[in-house]
């Protein structure tokens, strides 16, 4: 199973170094281009959940995305995975399809994606989220409105189902900082299940071809939550300060 998700990262960087290589040639597919984006982090926080069991390991994460100038795209990504309950996952990857674009007469941008999480050597915890983003420009302020059904049953737990619902705020500050934020909620229905609030905010900044990204993440779990009540899940989330480092091709 570890093995398996070597070669699932494996194959990401090859992919990536191709992508990179094909976006210096300006090389294109179906009328479309592609780019990719590799990142280094000190942890993978997923909606205020630590994605490393607590940064045990780092998160590695890389993504490969075509794009239509009609707005269409498509992609994969794949990252490092811990998960003390879930000794069988080291890595997630995910093929994901969607359409960006703008509604011109108010001027809203909106983004609709579909996302596959793939777990090698642990399928039973697939799941496909709808992804679908709105947002309006604001001169340097922008704001973004997210809700995020899952389309099976979340996590692969048997009648689970989830509803992100969050509100991403950014602002471009002097010397080229940004300032960004999340707060949302992440409901979760079905038997035994209990949805919790999230949020993050963070500067980043752009420097020798490099973004670097540093960033608290917080949530409202407490030792009552039904679903990550126990000492092991207020580890994964607890409050917590991660600095990452991207590089976009």
């Amino acid at each position: 199973m570890k093995q398996l998700s070597r070669l699932a990262i494996a194959g990401m960087a090859v992919a990536l170094t191709h992508s990179a290589m094909a976006a210096d040639d300006a090389e294109t597919l179906f009328g479309g281009t592609f780019g990719a984006n590799m990142k280094f982090a000190t942890d993978y926080v997923f909606r205020g959940e630590s994605e490393t069991n607590d940064g045990q390991i780092p998160a590695i994460q890389g993504s490969i995305t075509w794009s239509h100038p009609s707005g269409y795209y498509a992609g994969f990504f794949g990252s490092t995975n811990k998960f003390a309950s879930a000794p069988d996952i080291s890595a997630v990857v995910g093929p994901y399809i969607g359409k960006t674009g703008t509604i011109s007469a108010a001027d809203i941008g909106y983004n609709v994606m579909v996302f596959d999480y793939q777990y090698p050597g642990a399928n039973k915890y697939n799941y496909t989220e709808l992804y679908m983003y709105a947002w309006k420009q604001f001169g340097d302020f922008n704001l973004k409105f997210e809700v995020t059904p899952t389309l099976n049953d979340w996590f692969g737990v048997d009648g689970w189902k989830g509803i992100n619902y969050a509100v991403h705020p950014k602002m471009a500050l002097p010397y080229g900082v940004t300032l960004d934020g999340s707060y949302g909620y992440q409901q979760l229905d079905g038997t035994g299940a209990q949805g919790w609030h999230h949020w993050n905010l963070g500067v980043s900044k752009k420097f020798v071809g490099l973004t670097f990204d540093l960033r608290y993440h917080d949530t409202d779990i407490t030792s009552g939550h039904k679903v990550y009540g126990s000492p092991a899940g207020l580890k994964i989330f607890d409050q917590r300060v991660v600095f990452a480092v991207s590089k976009s091709f």
